[in-house]
């Protein structure tokens, strides 16, 4: 069982940057690959960002491309997601996943363990 932990959800103007943080308590999470997945009201999942358990690949989903970056940490088991220039169609409920099928094309919305989510909204 891996537990994931979000924080770093609110409330931010348009243009503005929030990073979200996932931690993983324990000493699986480098051996994840692991991804951020988003869910707004009345839409289905998808899949946000990904990075491979080795941090030498990411893949991004086409509307967040240029604007976020997912990063992890080994040594503090924890996953980041940094959000620049975010807009209002942004705003969902944001989950940490591990166990993410990397390789897929496309990646499907899955994976194996899941955080309870964090909020972010972006006022226009």
């Amino acid at each position: 069982q891996v537990q994931l932990v979000e924080s770093g959800g609110g409330l931010v103007q348009a243009g503005g940057s929030l990073r979200l943080s996932c931690t993983s308590p324990g000493r699986t999470f480098s051996m994840y690959n692991m991804a951020w997945f988003r869910q707004a009201p009345g839409k289905e999942r998808e899949v946000v960002a990904g990075i491979n358990s080795y941090r030498d690949s990411t893949r991004y989903g086409d509307s967040v491309k240029g604007r976020f970056t997912i990063t992890r940490d080994n040594v503090k088991n924890t996953l980041y997601l940094h959000m620049i220039n975010l807009k209002p169609e942004d705003t969902a409920v944001y989950y940490c996943a591990a166990g993410f099928p990397f390789s897929a094309d496309p990646p499907p919305p899955e994976a194996n363990y899941w955080g309870q989510g964090t909020q972010v909204t972006v006022s226009s």
